[in-house]
């Protein structure tokens, strides 16, 4: 008896040591909410999360994860940290008590963005009362700045989108933004819904100039994509895992599929900023104003 116990001490030895051997570390997933495509998400992401791996020492491993499909996959349990915009980080916060992290920093606001409601040049569209009557297409119903911004922006200047709108539509596809811009400018639609960061990239890039659109009304700021975390990971991890983040530069890299890739600028961020929940409530407000989730009422 003496002689097993000394064998099954030796084993669970012999087996720790192994795993200080070889490296081994904890495994977590963070679910990325999908952008364009799953394709682009993991594109953009992986190098970070990467990043955040050899930094914190967790294999980390990115999920990519459709709009809608993201709260009920968190309650599910199937990943411990998040991105998503800042409407799905509400609703997280309100079902789930979900843990702010930090906030992604990119264009003209930082780490935060707008709505903004636009129509074309010379379409004779030039204010918001212009709109009642017209054709306007939006971004989907959980875009906070393609579509949420401008329903409440309409609401708060005396228009009901439901009433004084001719027609709307959300059409497949139109989570790509650049798509309803160019409903406009090609006349499919009156007025497009259109965040205001991509008006501000679309320019920079040339595919449109200021000349084109009329801006009818812009939404005030509120925060931009968010990291977050499930309320029962250890806090220590949550504070180092905000702390990285918060102190990425321009100039780090990643070794990352045989390259070296600087991090921030393959996904597309500019830096991150560790804001607080109370900087969200402009958005909570927007969204009972809208009867959006998370306060949605039937």
């Amino acid at each position: 008896m003496q002689f097993l116990r000394i064998l099954l001490v030796g084993t669970l030895l012999l087996s720790l040591l192994a795993c200080q051997q070889t490296g081994e570390r904890p495994v977590m997933k963070i679910g990325y909410m999908n952008c364009n495509s799953e394709e682009e998400t993991m594109k953009r992401f992986q190098p970070l999360t990467k990043y955040l791996s050899d930094q914190l020492n967790v294999d980390f491993q990115a999920i990519p994860v459709d709009t809608q499909d993201f709260p009920e996959r968190f309650a599910a349990g199937e990943f411990e940290f998040t991105h998503t915009n800042s409407l799905v980080y509400v609703i997280m916060r309100e079902e789930q008590q979900i843990e702010l992290l930090a906030t992604e920093m990119r264009g003209n606001y930082g780490s935060h963005t707008a709505g903004t409601i636009v129509s074309k040049k010379g379409s004779g569209i030039k204010t918001l009362e212009d709109i009642k009557g017209k054709r306007m297409i939006f971004g989907p119903q959980l875009a906070p700045s393609g579509y949420l911004a401008q329903y409440d922006l309409m609401l708060r200047s005396g228009i009901d989108p439901e009433l004084d709108i001719a027609y709307y539509a959300i059409p497949t596809g139109s989570f790509k933004h650049e798509k309803v811009a160019y409903a406009v400018y090609f006349d499919q639609f009156d007025v497009a819904a259109l965040p205001a960061l991509d008006l501000e990239l679309m320019t920079r890039d040339g595919k449109i100039t200021a000349e084109d659109f009329n801006i009818l009304g812009q939404s005030p700021i509120f925060p931009y994509c968010t990291f977050g975390a499930r309320k029962d990971v250890d806090p220590e991890l949550l504070k180092k895992f905000r702390q990285v983040l918060v102190d990425l530069s321009e100039a780090e890299t990643v070794d990352y599929q045989g390259e070296s890739l600087k991090v921030l600028a393959s996904a597309w961020i500019d830096g991150f900023e560790a804001l607080s929940d109370s900087d969200y409530d402009l958005l909570r407000e927007m969204a009972k104003r809208a009867n959006m989730p998370p306060y949605q009422e039937f």
